[in-house]
């Protein structure tokens, strides 16, 4: 299978689990992900898999019949590494979109990586492995008391310094040490992770995992954070937004600020929806990335449409349009959308549990114990901002497409009640982000 074809299961792979996620995690609210990089963890950790469990990832990622190919999990490899290298590079410095991708696996201090997966993983998929302690044996300091048969037992872990009195040797003193210790390991573990996160991204990700998504149990772990600004190939006149009426779900409305132009878009009227992109500002390394809306035509259609574009996930190209036209009433709100959540829940729901379950990450550890490890969570984080900002210095370039040929009749797109959007580069068609509107004036 060749790039084009792994990337088009890429995009496949995106639809489907946005048709996934949407309802379980988001259905009241907005939606912003990357599947890009949900799939970029999934890859590494299929290359730290055996058996069952890497075929079962395989499937998952790629189509069934190349589970159990070894060329295809070299091929998952290979797709991560450009997309990763050429697609999630910040193109900030060359003029185009500002982007920050981190991504990390933390193994217990007790275990090791194999030699092969580490350097795979910083060099395919720039991921830096760490250890880090999840559980912490204690240090005793003390002696007997009176009758002999009680210890008194001092331990000190950070600032804190517990000074406890028990029957030495008491199940209920091991529990306390245990659960105590375990606590206080998952707060520093949490912290310290949140705080790569926070770093590799430029303060713009915060609290990737939230308050006891780590315990004293877990051994293994991986975390994503990716985002993404582009400013638009033509800005939004910012004094021509107003605010008009938002269509809730519910039958009820809300006021939300609209941005609008009366310039051609490149807008497209499908069977039941409207489909419409927005270049951004393409940079000097000739990526070029767009945003799509797609708003069906009633105004509770929307899951309705999600289905649609779940099930004809291979038809995307279908749907999008390719060249500019005159447009009528035309306005889109302004959106902002903080949004994060723990996936194993939804992949579980897709068929994929062995690396939820424990089992075959053999070729990740060097130890016998890769047989009993388990994915005890992925986490993910995304933030996506649409307003008026952008530069008019590439106007002029995309005017010049529209002088060919009679122009379609003018369509509207009024995205006055909830849309799906996606964010994609177009040359290679890698989808990073997707979402829905429920309501503009929420942020997450």
């Amino acid at each position: 299978m060749d790039l084009r074809d792994a990337i088009a299961e890429q995009s496949a792979f995106s639809l489907r689990l946005a048709g996934r996620v949407a309802p379980k995690h988001a259905a009241s609210s907005n939606l912003a992900f990357s599947p890009l990089s949900l799939h970029v963890a999934l890859s590494l950790l299929a290359a730290g898999s055996a058996g069952g469990t890497l075929q079962q990832l395989v499937s998952f990622l790629r189509p069934p019949a190349a589970a159990g190919s070894s060329s295809a999990a070299e091929s998952l490899n290979s797709l991560a590494s450009q997309v990763v290298e050429l697609v999630l590079a910040d193109g900030s410095p060359v003029g185009g979109p500002r982007m920050s991708f981190a991504g990390g696996v933390w193994v217990d201090q007790s275990l090791h990586l194999k030699p092969a997966f580490k350097q795979l993983a910083a060099s395919a998929f720039k991921a830096e492995a760490r250890a880090a302690d999840f559980q912490s044996k204690v240090i005793y300091f003390g002696g007997r008391l009176g009758g002999g048969d009680v210890i008194s037992d001092e331990f000190l872990i950070g600032k804190v310094v517990c000074f406890l009195r028990t029957p030495m040797g008491s199940p209920l003193f091991s529990n306390f040490i245990q659960g105590f210790l375990g606590f206080v390991k998952a707060a520093e573990v949490t912290g310290e992770v949140n705080s790569w996160a926070e770093s590799a991204t430029g303060g713009l990700i915060r609290e990737l995992l939230p308050a006891g998504s780590v315990d004293h149990t877990t051994r293994l772990l991986l975390a994503n954070a990716l985002y993404f600004k582009g400013a638009w190939s033509e800005k939004f006149d910012a004094s021509k937004t107003k605010e008009s009426a938002f269509h809730l779900l519910d039958g009820s409305s809300v006021r939300a600020p609209f941005m609008t132009s009366k310039k051609q878009q490149f807008v497209r009227a499908n069977d039941g929806f409207k489909s419409l992109k927005l270049p951004y500002l393409q940079g000097d390394d000739r990526r070029q990335f767009s945003m799509y809306l797609f708003l069906p035509d009633a105004k509770d259609g929307i899951w309705d449409l999600a289905e649609k574009l779940a099930s004809e996930a291979g038809n995307l190209d279908w749907y999008l349009p390719g060249r500019k036209a005159g447009v009528g009433e035309f306005r889109i709100p302004k959106f902002k959308i903080s949004f994060g959540f723990e996936a194993s829940g939804v992949m579980k729901e897709m068929g994929l549990v062995l690396p939820f379950s424990g089992g075959e990450l053999t070729e990740m550890v060097d130890s016998a114990l890769g047989k009993q490890l388990y994915v005890s969570g992925i986490f993910h984080k995304s933030f996506v901002e649409v307003n008026e900002e952008g530069t008019e210095a590439a106007a002029a370039s995309a005017a010049v497409v529209g002088l060919r040929s009679l122009p379609p009749p003018p369509t509207d797109f009024v995205a006055d009640h909830p849309f799906i959007f996606l964010i994609r580069e177009d040359l290679t068609g890698v989808i990073l982000f997707i979402g829905h509107v429920i309501n503009p004036l929420l942020s997450g």
